[in-house]
């Protein structure tokens, strides 16, 4: 059952812990099952970045006490080793920034946002060693030249994570970012994904929660971004008010588009909106709780997990044939992006107060609702 905070907490870790625990031990590479060859490359980069990434608010908040304190803290200590594992060429888990045809760029950045997200957690406390060679890792994938659509984002935010480690920063690919999603801007909280619109989760995914917090680490210093920020993160509620409609009252959502094998990592952006405290008026925290649990859970009965703990691909349990040829185990770990309302104390509302339907589960059950209106 998936209902409250322990139960988001243990199954954050569930998820997390063969990939931090293998990769801590030296032993990711050897462990990891691939299950595509032609992905070989690419996996453990994938696992470790997009697992970290939805972890990274939790580990990153200050004021939380007792048993959960403890486990912080033992995690934040993990994902430094991590980061040394993954980063330092001389390690066995030594991982791929700069091999193929730009995936190690996708992987890069979720790293990267990783470090954006929790700067006090994962950035300052690293050894001048480690720094070195994680800069020295994000720069590499300077070499990739992203496709024009969402992947603009990824080098844009590795850039922003150099930026907020204090090393040498290139601003073009963040200008490429800005100029290319408000000429891609269609309406509605929806940005197309590159020139053409396209009814799948990468809003989620990737554009809508990068574009905030891009704009949020670069608004202070430039002041073009400090101005676009309020109509973004507009945009952003409104296109979290439309995924909190997506699920319905038996907890799954819309089977279309590609990556759907990211499972309840195609609500990141409704997550996300959580975290930032962007939640448009017509939603409480407590009905979006109730509602991503009910995705977690309903997910979750499909069987999620191999023998070994790791993660397989599906949506409900198994299906190898939903992931397209991008898709292997390691990048099935996207789902941890849900996580991120952990970010938040357990006296945040979104954690404290009672259960509330979601909006499916109240018209379905008959109650009369405001109706939705559009944004421009």
């Amino acid at each position: 059952m998936v209902k409250n905070r322990a139960d988001w907490l243990a199954l954050m870790l569930k998820i997390a812990d063969p990939v931090l625990q293998n990769l801590r031990e030296g032993r990711l590479h050897e462990t990891l099952p691939v299950e595509k060859e032609s992905r070989a490359m690419y996996a453990h980069l994938e696992a470790f970045a997009r697992t970290l990434s939805g972890m990274a608010p939790w580990l990153e908040l200050e004021g939380l006490q007792g048993e959960e304190k403890s486990l912080q803290e033992k995690y934040r200590e993990c994902a430094l080793c991590c980061i040394d594992r993954a980063t330092d060429p001389a390690s066995p888990d030594y991982m791929n920034f700069t091999e193929g045809y730009g995936q190690s760029l996708v992987d890069a950045a979720y790293l990267a946002y990783a470090l954006i997200r929790a700067p006090h957690a994962l950035i300052d406390p690293l050894p001048a060693r480690v720094k070195s060679n994680l800069a020295a890792a994000l720069r590499s994938t300077r070499k990739f030249d992203p496709f024009p659509i969402n992947w603009l984002f990824f080098s844009a935010i590795v850039e922003a994570a150099l930026y907020r480690m204090g090393e040498e920063w290139i601003l073009p690919p963040v200008e490429r970012v800005v100029t290319s999603f408000e000429k891609w801007y269609v309406g509605d909280g929806m940005y197309g994904d590159g020139e053409f619109f396209h009814m799948d989760y990468y809003n989620s995914y990737a554009i809508h929660p990068m574009y905030v917090d891009l704009l949020k680490t670069f608004a202070p210093v430039i002041p073009a971004y400090r101005d676009l920020l309020p109509k973004v993160v507009k945009r952003a509620s409104r296109y979290a008010a439309i995924q909190e409609r997506l699920i319905s009252p038996e907890g799954t959502y819309p089977m279309t588009g590609r990556s759907l094998t990211y499972r309840f990592g195609a609500f990141q952006a409704l997550s996300h909106a959580v975290l930032c405290e962007n939640l448009p008026a017509s939603l409480s925290p407590a009905q979006v709780r109730c509602a991503l649990s009910a995705v977690m859970e309903r997910t979750c009965e499909g069987g999620m997990f191999d023998e070994k703990g790791f993660l397989k691909v599906g949506v409900y349990g198994h299906q190898p044939s939903l992931g397209e040829h991008y898709i292997c185990v390691g990048s099935v770990y996207m789902c941890a992006a849900v996580f991120l309302p952990l970010g938040l104390l357990p006296s945040h509302p979104f954690w404290s107060d009672p259960d509330e339907p979601w909006t499916s589960r109240k018209i379905w059950s008959g109650i009369d609702l405001p109706c939705d209106e559009a944004e421009d």
